[in-house]
């Protein structure tokens, strides 16, 4: 029985990713992320994240619900886009890896800068995070193993993709 899993080569997935669209999306702040719940039922979560130049990378709580349903299955999907007409939106599917860490990950205080504080709010912020995350925390990481880019000018989603081609078809070109 085959699982559906659609596997990219790594050059497609590299060539993709360094696209000028994709880099744009990989340099915001926020994804969402989806997983399956440890009660089998699907949850989509926004998160801050960070994009190291290989994997993505987000920090949660070490008392996180969604940590148990990652760890029984790791198997996640990231949607990155925007909010203008037409839309960019890059699709991101692979398995997440937990690293659980002391302290605050550089990756959790990067994540977090590109939000509008003013030095003394950031200060303010970074004590509490500090305070609060006393026991550590854990660095999900997605190495991507399939990636889509939709900019809605070069590339559509599928489904559109092959209504364009039924056109075409119909069309007689």
């Amino acid at each position: 029985m085959t699982t559906g899993v659609m596997m990219m080569e790594q050059n497609e997935i590299t060539e993709i990713l360094n696209r000028p669209v994709s880099q744009e999306l990989l340099a915001r702040d926020l994804t969402r992320l989806a997983y399956v719940a440890k009660d089998g039922t699907p949850r989509n979560v926004p998160i801050a994240f960070v994009w190291n130049g290989t994997e993505i990378v987000m920090c949660t709580t070490k008392n996180a619900p969604k940590l148990p349903a990652l760890r029984a299955n790791p198997m996640v999907a990231l949607t990155i886009d925007t909010e203008v007409h037409p839309p960019k939106i890059l699709l991101v599917r692979g398995p997440a890896e937990l690293d659980v860490v002391d302290g605050i990950p550089d990756e959790y205080l990067e994540a977090n800068t590109t939000y509008e504080m003013t030095p003394e709010q950031r200060v303010e912020w970074e004590a509490e995070v500090r305070s609060l995350y006393v026991d550590g925390m854990v660095r999900v990481v997605v190495t991507p193993t399939w990636v889509k880019l939709i900019d809605f000018e070069t590339t559509l989603p599928s489904a559109v993709e092959e209504l364009v081609r039924q056109r075409a078809e119909r069309q007689g070109a």
